[in-house]
């Protein structure tokens, strides 16, 4: 936000124009040299020349060199040094010995950047470091087809140029694991727009990950010649190959458990108002600003303790910033300004806490890390903005610029998005959120789209019960002009309730009750009120019910009956005590530690005393067969000395096809007591790298818990 007259505004954009000024616009160092390695022992695709000659181009085009070879005896710590970044370009197979890969290992250490391409993930199976950076070893493939790819992040470089989705002809892996809870997922493959498939709804093809010093870039694409030629995939190589080498900034940390609140899409965008001037167009699954100066907010819920993410990008010397913490502003986009706190995004303002990553007109973030971890104007960035009670923490592209306490009360508020002015433009996607305080309640609104039953609706009128559940702040339900009157939500099944908002049109109930039931037929009063003014009447309240009633008795309007904008609903699933499913079920294992009797049963016999050992290598691995289909919520390892450093814990309902539900690289072994969620009639531990390399994997119990 700039409160600057518009003349001088437009002087001061003439003149940063002028002199190509942008303060806090630097980034990492430029891109120079790059290798690329394509030993194969194995299969040898076809496809390589066309890659090495793209790399070759793409370098020429953008003022790196590149070295392309097939001698492994360039992995050397001297020689690797002077590159950025090492592109595994379709390798097979066994392709370094181990002091090549100690070299490797150094480089990656040293900040090294790693990409790989396709069959970068069919090789060094025996090298579990490698299996790691790569982030998950090929398992089969289908027939080269057709198949539509979902982009997940539209502002990583390496993909913010592509749509929402992308349909193209490759050859599409299939992974020995989903690398989800390591790897920042950019992209994934919908199995239902192809045969063969074997990962299921989450099927990650594009990734990237910051790991052990330096950073990863992965792309399952890239089988046919016919890719090297396809300027979507090009240009997405190129962003890998820079994020890899941290020539572009990019958040490349691991997310799960955000719920988007504008996902691209119209439905998602009509969740949203606009208060005050201008507004937004929505093309592309991009937000772009017209006029201002306005706010376009989410009236659905107010956010305590979350984590708020998304994507932004200012064409030129523009501006924006994103809203938190303020309560309901109706139409006045100052109250937020006022009540919240703005996190700016304006490159080029000259007062330091009005420049991006500030927190406006309050604390200026960390100038030195933003302008490291800052994408120039005309690239894409990310925010994460983390708010704990009073605190806020400010990053961007995964870097933390800015922490700051805040003295006014923003601890429950609303967001939104700010269009600031006529000429100063800003765009925005892909904007969610994660709670992660534990009495906040969930963001999933459970009575949306469910079955709604009314005592009447207004004589004449479409504005019938079912509009209060529908999405759509725009629809409303309206009844008879009469008291007592009635709407109730069968939510489909029980829930523990923690929440219910109100969004009352003018003609608003003053006295009403929320009840709730088990049988829509006997109803218990979870909050009552006689003094409603109307508005929003977001309510925190316990109860549980798989029926919710908001019963009226005194109308506010007596000319007119009950009218209500959206009925909305919040709370968890009222499932049963976890239990310990482990105990005694059949056991399966990778091996046995030789001449011992450490077998697989013993993790699971209740005896603290007895153990599974194996063999004196990795990987190694332990399943147990519950018997049945089941939704694991804790898994609890107690290791003996022989720990695994890494590991993941996988669920199937085959033995045959595994999820990750966790993984480590950093355990310090004693008793890993994991909460997780996932669901299957198998669950496996899954070592990958040892604590003692002399010896095997050791576990005196391996105890499951779920439903």
């Amino acid at each position: 936000m700039r409160r600057i007259p518009r003349v001088l505004l437009a002087l001061a954009v003439m003149i940063t124009g002028a002199i190509a000024l942008m303060p806090g616009t630097a980034s990492a160092a430029p891109l120079t040299k790059v290798l690329i390695f394509s030993k194969t022992a194995g299969f040898r695709h076809s496809s390589i020349p066309a890659g090495i000659s793209a790399i070759q181009q793409l370098g020429a085009a953008n003022g790196f060199t590149t070295v392309a070879t097939e001698d492994a005896g360039a992995f050397t710590t001297a020689n690797l040094a002077q590159y950025q970044a090492v592109i595994w370009l379709s390798t097979t197979g066994d392709v370094l010995n181990a002091t090549q890969q100690t070299a490797f290992q150094s480089y990656i250490a040293g900040g090294g950047g790693y990409v790989g391409v396709h069959a970068a993930s069919d090789t060094e199976y025996d090298w579990p470091w490698y299996g790691g950076l790569v982030g998950a070893y090929f398992a089969s493939h289908p027939a080269t087809q057709q198949a539509t790819i979902r982009v997940e992040d539209r502002a990583n470089p390496s993909t913010s140029h592509l749509a929402p989705t992308w349909t193209r002809t490759d050859e599409w892996y299939n992974y020995r694991a989903n690398p989800r809870t390591a790897v920042k997922v950019l992209a994934n493959l919908d199995e239902s727009s192809y045969s063969g498939g074997g990962m299921g709804a989450d099927h990650p093809i594009t990734w990237c990950q910051d790991y052990q010093g330096g950073r990863a870039w992965y792309t399952g694409l890239g089988h046919t010649e016919e890719s090297y030629a396809d300027p979507n995939f090009t240009k997405m190589l190129l962003g890998g190959i820079q994020v890899a080498a941290k020539a572009k900034a990019a958040d490349c940390r691991p997310e799960t458990g955000y719920t988007p609140l504008f996902d691209g899409t119209q439905a998602s965008l009509n969740q949203w108002r606009q208060a005050g001037a201008g507004s937004f167009t929505l093309a592309n699954g991009t937000l772009s600003s017209v006029g201002g100066m306005g706010l376009l907010w989410y009236p659905v819920s107010t956010f305590s303790n979350y984590s708020l993410k998304l994507d932004w990008m200012m064409p030129g010397d523009d501006n924006g910033g994103v809203f938190i913490g303020f309560p309901d502003p109706g139409n006045d986009p100052w109250k937020p300004v006022d009540l919240g706190h703005e996190i700016q995004i304006d490159a080029s303002d000259a007062d330091p806490t009005r420049t991006t990553g500030s927190v406006y007109s309050f604390k200026a973030p960390d100038t030195a890390a933003r302008a490291a971890a800052l994408n120039p104007p005309g690239s894409w960035n990310t925010y994460e903005i983390a708010v704990h009670g009073q605190r806020v923490e400010i990053y961007l592209n995964g870097t933390k610029i800015n922490d700051y306490t805040s003295t006014r009360n923003i601890a429950n508020g609303y967001i939104g998005v700010q269009n600031d002015g006529d000429g100063l433009d800003i765009n925005y996607r892909n904007i969610r959120i994660k709670q992660d305080g534990p009495s906040n309640p969930p963001t999933t609104d459970l009575a949306q789209g469910k079955t709604v039953t009314t005592s009447s609706v207004e004589s004449g009128s479409a504005h019938v019960g079912a509009n209060a559940v529908d999405g759509n702040p725009a629809t409303r339900w309206g009844s008879a002009y009469a008291d007592p009157q009635w709407i109730t939500v069968d939510l489909g099944a029980t829930y523990n309730l923690n929440r219910v908002r109100l969004n009352w049109e003018a003609a608003y109930g003053r006295a009403y009750q929320v009840q709730t039931s088990a049988n829509n037929t006997t109803w218990t009063n979870v909050y009552s009120t006689t003094t409603s003014d109307g508005g929003v009447d977001d309510l925190t309240l316990t109860g549980t019910g798989r029926y919710v009633r908001v019963h009226g008795t005194q109308r506010a309007l007596p000319a007119y009956g009950y009218s209500l904008w959206d009925l909305s609903v919040y709370g968890t699933p009222a499932t049963s005590t976890p239990t310990l499913l482990s105990t005694g079920k059949p056991v399966t294992t990778s091996s046995v530690e030789s001449g011992s009797a450490h077998v697989g049963a013993n993790a699971v016999d209740g005896n603290p005393a007895t153990r599974w050992g194996s063999a004196y290598a990795d990987p190694q691995w332990i399943t147990v067969d519950l018997g049945a289909t089941r939704s694991i919520s804790r898994v609890r390892l107690n290791w003996e000395a022989a720990y695994g450093r890494a590991y993941q814990v996988q669920t199937s309902t085959n033995n045959t096809t595994w999820t990750n539900v966790h993984s480590t690289t950093t355990s310090d072994g004693g008793v890993d007591d994991l909460t997780v969620t996932g669901t299957g009639r198998y669950v496996r531990v899954y070592g990958t790298q040892r604590a003692l390399p002399a010896y095997g994997y050791s576990l005196w119990d391996l105890d499951i818990y779920g439903t």
